[in-house]
Formats: C-alpha cells, structure tokens, sequence
C-alpha cells in the first residue's frame, strides 16, 4: 500500500529560494546589458540619487516595466523569508533588499555607457518591490503552507525537486529570443566568438572553424531542424518526468510544458516581427520534430527514472551539438532583419541568454545527486 505523502507546514521554500536566486540573475543581467565599454564617467556611482527633480525624458511605459519588474522580487525575497520572518518585518526587510539591489544596479550603470541611472528607476523600482512585499506578505501562508497549489506539488513532485521545478518554468521562457530552429536552445558558438574576438582583438567565428563552409541542401537543414525540435522537447519533457511521482498525471504536467513553450514562442514572434508572423515558426522540420518529440516521450513517459535522466542528458546534448554544427537558416537569417527590439533590447539580452543556457542548466541539473534522494524517498512511498 502506497502511505499518504505528510503535508508539511510551516517549513521553508526551497521553490521561492531557487526561484529568487534565478530572478536575481536576471535583474543583474538585464540591468547590465550589453556589459561592455566599462568606463569611468568622471562621475559619483551614487550622483543620480542626489537628484530630487525627476528626469526630463521618461514614459509611462518605463515606469510601468519598472514597477512590473521588480514586484516578483518582492513576492520571492518575502516568500523566501517566510515562516521565519513574516509580517511588517518581512515586508521591511524586503524595502531595504529593494533598495540595495536597485540602487546596486543603478550604480554600477554609471560605469557602462549605454546606460544612464536614474533616480526615477530607482524610485519605480523599490515601489514595485514594495507591492511584491505586501502581496506576498499578505499571501504567504496561503500559499505556501494552505493552498491546493501547495498539496498538489507534494503529491505529484518528488521532495527535492525544487531546483528542477523553477529550471522547468523557465523553459517556456527560453523559447522567447528568435532562434532558427524550434527548441533550438544553446546556441553557444557566435556568443563565445564574440568574446573571443573582444578578448583577443581579432575576428573569431568558431563556428566557421566548426563547419567548414558546410552548406546544407533544403532536405539537410529539414532533417536538422527534425532533430533539434525532437531532441529539445524530449530532453525537457524527460526532465520533468524524472521529478514526478508515480502518482502524477504525467501526461497532463508533460502537456502543460509543451503547450507553455509554444504559447511563448508564438506570443513572442508576435511581438518582436509582426502579427501576421505569429506562427511563422511552424515549419515542416518544426512540425515533424514535434510529432517525433511527442512518440518519444509517450513511449518513455513510465520508464526507470535513471533511463529517463540518462537519455534526458543524451538528447540535450544531441540537441546541442546539431544547433551548433548546422549553418545559420537562411530563410530564418532574412526573418531577422524585421525584428523589431525597441524597447525591450534589455530584456531581449535576458532572454538571449537564457536561451543559450538552459541546455547546460538542465544537464547540472539531471546530474544532481537530489535524484538519488527522490528515489530513495519514493521507494518509502
């Protein structure tokens, strides 16, 4: 007989933890972008904030991404808290959290000279911290310890899957920056040429070493881009496979990943080309690769967890090597030259390398030795 999972209350989020260090990371980066020309500007890294009067040049569309920005950061570092420090105090600490990062960020951007610190980002920013403070405040123990949310993560994941749960949810969010291939994630080469080239002060394209002026017939880059959407989905569906238990509705959870990456895939299309071109990115190799993907993972959906992690590490890295050994798709290069960054050229930089990365996050990951523990956890189950 299977004993009923314990309903642990009152203990702390590893989920809000992992979830908050991830968050940080992106603030940094998407604060610090592009992180080159770093140059002393003659002035105080803190002069913006001796500014009482506000900027002369701002939109309500900065305020509004600002306020927005920084209100999850409030929510986590609160949630991150709890049952420890909740209440006033947790929202007061968190205010104090706000203000060191934000004025952090804005500090450093006096060095880089792309950006300006502003004393109206700094204010926008601690305010929407201040509301993801008092929500999370006001929600925490809801949350956390009484929500249907809460009694569905200990019954369907594994107890030491936190680290995989929030690598999971930025899945969907990887798809965001235009890649040429569906799940075509890790495209590490042109990033490492770049720094190469700043490095050595010269042009270095590793992946013209690495393919040799290979140019591919139409049916060559179909049979690539079959393989690469394959590989991707099956290496993230498995992922989340090796954090469930037997209990879960596993194809409901895999479905809700792929529908969440292909929701963000063609929203973002939308938004950075045009409309029309929402699901421009549907091709036939994208199609087959997807249907591959699908009787792959239907087929290993109840296999050993040490087979799905195994080939979870395998089809990752098959991924990897054909997104990085294929040459540029010419019909995806001409696409390219209508996006539209605007805007959200910062943000575009986040999603840029969480597009590169999240190959390499997944195999730390599956190689942790959390998984030994879900297994031994699950077989007193």
């Amino acid at each position: 007989m299977i004993a009923s999972i314990p309903t642990v209350r009152g203990e702390a989020s590893p989920i809000a933890r992992a979830a908050l260090l991830a968050y940080l990371l992106l603030i940094v980066y998407a604060s610090w972008f592009p992180f080159s020309g770093w140059h002393a500007s003659g002035l105080a890294p803190l002069a913006f904030a001796e500014h009482v009067k506000m900027p002369r040049y701002w939109t309500g569309f900065d305020v509004a991404i600002n306020v927005v920005g920084y209100l999850p950061l409030g929510l986590l570092i609160v949630y991150s808290l709890y049952p420890h420090i909740k209440g006033l105090l947790a929202i007061a600490l968190t205010i104090v959290c706000g203000v060191l990062i934000s004025g952090t960020m804005e500090a450093v951007q006096s060095y880089l000279p792309s950006r300006v610190p502003s004393n109206l980002d700094l204010l926008t920013n601690v305010t929407g911290c201040c509301i993801g403070a008092v929500l999370g405040a006001l929600s925490a123990r809801r949350v956390l310890d009484r929500s249907h949310i809460y009694r569905l993560r200990q019954r369907w994941f594994a107890r030491h899957a936190s680290q995989g749960l929030v690598l999971l949810a930025l899945w969907p969010l990887a798809q965001i920056y235009p890649q040429g291939y569906l799940f075509g994630q890790g495209q590490l080469l042109p990033i490492v040429s770049e720094w190469l080239s700043l490095l050595l002060g010269g042009n270095i394209d590793l992946a013209t070493w690495l393919r040799l002026d290979t140019v591919l017939t139409v049916q060559q880059y179909w049979l690539s881009e079959i393989i690469i959407t394959a590989c991707g989905m099956t290496g993230a569906g498995l992922t989340l496979l090796c954090v469930l238990r037997r209990t879960a509705p596993k194809g409901m959870l895999v479905g809700a990943l792929l529908a969440g990456a292909v929701l963000a895939k063609t929203l973002a299309t939308a938004l950075l080309f045009a409309p029309q071109n929402a699901f421009v990115w549907i091709t036939p190799g994208a199609q087959g690769g997807f249907l591959i993907g699908l009787l792959m993972l239907g087929g290993l959906a109840f296999a050993p967890h040490p087979a799905q992690r195994r080939l979870a590490a395998l089809t990752l890295l098959l991924s990897l090597l054909i997104v990085n050994a294929t040459p540029p798709n010419p019909y995806f290069t001409a696409t390219l030259q209508s996006w539209v960054q605007g805007k959200f050229l910062n943000f575009n930089g986040a999603a840029q390398i969480l597009s590169i990365f999240w190959p390499f996050f997944a195999l730390w990951f599956i190689w942790l030795p959390s998984h030994k523990l879900n297994r031994t956890a699950g077989a007193e189950t």
